[in-house]
């Protein structure tokens, strides 16, 4: 049954022997780490994080304001074009 794989295999343009051969050995890079330096946890300032909450939030109510500002003027001058 094996020799008739080979066989098979080798009708196709496989040749098992040189497949094998190929194979590359991932035992080794397996047994490396990734990262021979060692990381250490930088540690992170509370009041950065809430500083950085806050602009983001400010950022985000100046566009709200500005867009209710400008459907507020929309109104407005519809209003007056329509009483006209």
């Amino acid at each position: 049954m094996d020799y008739d794989l080979i066989i098979l295999m080798n009708n196709k343009g496989f040749d098992a022997e040189s497949i094998m051969s190929e194979t590359p050995n991932i035992i080794n890079d397996a047994d490396k780490p990734l990262n021979s330096t060692n990381t250490q946890k930088k540690r992170v300032d509370i009041n950065v994080l809430k500083a950085r909450a806050k602009s983001i939030q400010d950022k985000e109510n100046l566009k709200n304001s500005i867009a209710i500002i400008f459907l507020l003027i929309a109104f407005g001058a519809a209003g007056i074009f329509l009483s006209i």
